[in-house]
């Protein structure tokens, strides 16, 4: 059911007069330059203060000493990009709010990282988190999820980098190269020279922009219009106010089900296992402080969403009374924003440039943290395994030549972003595609003790597989059929053929006019069930040939066809027996869940945080061998496994 629901893009009311290009006054400029300059001088300050005293902990970790508040915004700011700054409300203005409803998700979202993952990861003493992926199968699992991650991460920043600034080119007239190069030369420096520390907290400084510039939209845009509760009034009058839609179908864009449950995969997928925020919460002085800044995150997202929300409602009240020109009315969707503003704020001199700043401030802290978590990756999975004979002086050397090559390397794609035309959406939509089998391949080696290398790497190229042919199918289609619909009995207006028509379509795919058959019915799968269908295919992929792969030469172990390896308990979250141990006592008897648990909970001093070789050595270099407890197997019940020692 829904109360007041419109899923239709609005009437989009035009003046007859067009408008030039705006331009920035001078004191937008300094306001736009202030940013760039405080960026730098606080990535700067962390990279000369201690200057030759550096080391790779300092550098790729923040030496782990890093506090809850700074690490709370920071993991809010690193996928805050500025596609979502533009995206949002350019959503809400078309389509309504029906999208506020994924702030439900965002409790199990976060909730589940913090009891999860960050206690699993953060116990292993990991830097990258693909070193987990090696504690529990082997090193060819984790270089398979590291690539699978550089892959995801480098198609990414060059279309981030390069999207707003072309959108920011066609609204304000602002030079689109010099826009690129210069926050990929700032964002470079300070990341190379600096490391986590000075992104963190550079960070920190943008998360604030963001806020602020956001903050002054609404409170201009309101004050213009006559307040918010008039915003509210005309936008529920003209169906913007959504209800809650229950439909449980699974190929509706927007329900409730699919964003507050569809939407926790996706956050599982950024949140859970995408190293930028591991990387973060690694960096964590504490295990407790690294569960409160993902709990601190929380209400910092609601508050995002609601700005963003309120920014498109407001847009859309706007425009009721101060009609589109016809120039607006035939822009992409995601330069609606940015016409909205210039509007909004001209005659207000250094408001336009703080929102500039609020929309680069986006960009500037996702792709610093891109380059940060690829250079620590590179680094830890790829390089130190293989040559683990460099000194720390050129460890810290090459680190911080990897994160120059890499800002480089975003320069490179950005400007490959500005000759693919419509294949543009097809490389934004692989961040999406990608997150959801990275996800599923972490959950089959956390949650599954009985999966095995071989199944976890046939699991992982059949998601990639299911993820690219639904996704680049999706994109096909709706490319086949015309570019972005309008719904019947709305007036269509034209889009300009540029790259930026395709941005915000990827993040928000058009809702269609007719109802789809067959493989095309497949392909309308709501964007927001990517991650969990993704996902669930590594999952049942990876169990099923895990079974089938299981060896009778091999240790009879709950890890199935693991080959003469030994599990180790720090990889695993017992997530039936914690689930369990909410029952009554009695009920937890009947099901005989208890012996496993208590066998999990071995003494984990013998195990290493890390391991290259499989061997598990504990402090008084002995073997730790995995046996079956006598008689244990021949009870009717799942056999129990105790820790032997054996002398090397």
């Amino acid at each position: 059911m829904s109360a007041g629901v419109n899923t239709f893009a609005p009437l989009l009311p035009t003046s007859d007069t067009d408008v030039v290009t705006s331009t920035f006054s001078l004191v937008d400029y300094v306001v736009f330059v202030l940013l760039l300059v405080l960026s730098l001088a606080i990535g700067l300050y962390h990279a000369f203060r201690g200057w030759g005293q550096h080391t790779v902990g300092q550098l790729l970790m923040a030496d782990r000493k890093m506090s809850c508040l700074p690490v709370a915004l920071s993991l809010l700011a690193t996928f805050q990009s500025a596609v979502a700054i533009l995206g949002v409300p350019s959503e809400i203005y078309r389509f309504g709010t029906q999208y506020w409803f994924l702030g439900c998700c965002y409790f199990l979202g976060l909730l589940i990282p913090a009891h999860v993952f960050i206690p699993v990861f953060y116990r292993l003493h990991l830097t990258s988190a693909y070193e987990y992926l090696e504690l529990r199968f082997n090193k060819a699992v984790r270089v398979c999820g590291t690539v699978t991650f550089i892959f995801q991460m480098v198609i990414y920043m060059g279309v981030v980098l390069y999207a707003p600034s072309l959108a920011l080119n066609a609204v304000t007239g602002f030079d689109l190269w010099l826009s690129v190069l210069t926050l990929g030369i700032v964002c470079t420096v300070y990341t190379a020279l600096g490391g986590l520390k000075a992104v963190i907290w550079t960070d920190v400084f943008q998360t604030l922009v963001m806020f602020l510039g956001q903050l002054v939209v609404i409170i201009v845009g309101s004050a213009k219009v006559g307040g918010l509760g008039h915003v509210w009034e005309v936008a529920s009058q003209h169906g913007r106010i959504s209800g809650i839609v229950l439909d449980p179908d699974p190929f509706v864009r927007h329900t409730f089900w699919t964003l507050a449950f569809g939407g926790v995969f996706m956050m599982l997928s950024l949140y859970g296992v995408n190293q930028a925020q591991v990387q973060r919460y690694l960096s964590s002085r504490t295990e407790k402080a690294a569960v409160l800044s993902c709990y601190a995150v929380f209400p910092c997202q609601q508050l995002v969403l609601c700005m963003s929300c309120l920014i498109g409602l407001v847009m859309f009240v706007y425009y009721q009374e101060y009609p589109m020109s016809t120039q607006q009315a035939q822009a992409a969707p995601d330069q609606f924003v940015l016409y909205f503003v210039m509007d909004l704020l001209k005659g207000l001199p250094g408001l336009p440039g703080l929102f500039v700043a609020c929309l680069f401030s986006g960009s500037l802290s996702t792709i610093s943290s891109a380059f940060n978590s690829l250079a620590t990756v590179t680094m830890e999975d790829l390089i130190r395994p293989w040559f683990p004979q460099f000194s720390e002086v050129q460890a810290i050397m090459l680190s911080r030549i990897l994160a120059f090559g890499y800002g480089l390397l975003c320069l490179g794609m950005a400007y490959i972003s500005s000759q693919m035309g419509s294949v543009l959406q097809a490389a934004l939509s692989i961040f999406g595609m990608v997150g959801g089998p990275l996800l599923g391949l972490f959950c089959l080696g956390m949650f599954f003790p009985c999966a095995n290398p071989l199944g976890a790497i046939v699991g992982l190229l059949a998601g990639l597989i299911m993820a690219f042919w639904i996704g680049i199918g999706s994109i096909v289609t709706n490319m086949a059929s015309g570019v972005a619909p309008s719904p019947p009995n709305i007036s269509s207006f034209s889009l300009p053929s540029n790259l930026t028509t395709v941005t915000m379509t990827t993040l928000m795919p058009p809702t269609t006019l007719s109802k789809p058959t067959g493989l095309q019915h497949l392909y309308s799968l709501s964007y927001l069930w990517y991650s969990a269908h993704n996902s669930t295919t590594v999952i049942v992929v990876g169990l099923i040939v895990s079974l089938l792969t299981v060896g009778d030469s091999e240790v009879p172990l709950p890890s199935g066809g693991m080959r003469g390896r030994t599990l180790n308990p720090r990889t695993i979250y017992p997530v039936l027996p914690k689930l369990l141990a909410l029952l009554p006592m009695s009920c937890q008897k009947r099901f005989h869940c208890i012996s496993y648990s208590q066998d999990l909970s071995v003494d984990t001093a013998a195990f290493p945080e890390k391991m290259s070789n499989g061997t598990l050595k504990n402090s008084r270099d002995k073997e730790a061998v995995a046996v079956p407890e006598e008689g244990s197997a021949h009870q009717g019940n799942s056999p129990t496994f105790i820790l032997q020692e054996t002398s090397l």
